[in-house]
């Protein structure tokens, strides 16, 4: 069973978990300026295993009073970043997204919090395939699925360690 097949009340619950301690910082997440711009707040992030948190605002909408769609990828991706780099290698490597699918499946709304998974499916070599879902918890506790995503990644060399 990947984390795509799980029930919203066992998403509900790992937030709930989540959300009673802070998670350490992430390297991949230390100067992420997206993410800082999004919002995000980072739940649980471990190799293969992340649940991240963010607020829709105004400015995220687009002309029809709805989360933009680049809006909510942005914010899976980040999850899908945190998910595919050991918070604890060495930063000879980083993994980086070589493709992602990505199906919307209802809106997300101004002043809701979004929140996202991402769980490792497979790895081979230096290719992986994640599972990302995005939820928005609903007026009668319960969640709405806003988008769900197939994420493959590639590592590579990192740019910034052969620049040093």
């Amino acid at each position: 069973m990947t984390d795509l097949d799980a029930s919203p009340a066992s998403h509900a619950a790992a937030r709930t978990a989540a959300s009673a301690q802070p998670a350490p910082v992430h390297p991949a997440f230390v100067n992420d300026r997206a993410a800082e711009w999004l919002g995000v707040e980072v739940l649980r992030a471990e190799y293969g295993d992340v649940l991240i948190r963010m607020q829709v605002r105004d400015e995220m909408l687009n002309g029809f009073g709805i989360a933009q769609g680049g809006m909510v990828f942005a914010f899976a991706d980040v999850a899908f970043a945190l998910a595919c780099n050991d918070p604890h290698g060495d930063g000879s490597t980083i993994t980086v997204a070589s493709g992602v699918d990505i199906n919307f499946m209802s809106p997300g709304f101004a002043g809701k919090s979004l929140t996202a998974s991402a769980t490792l499916v497979s790895t081979s070599g230096r290719s992986g395939l994640f599972d990302i879902r995005v939820t928005q918890e609903t007026t009668g506790g319960g969640e709405d699925i806003v988008a769900v995503l197939r994420g493959r990644s590639r590592t590579i060399p990192n740019p910034a360690a052969r620049n040093k």
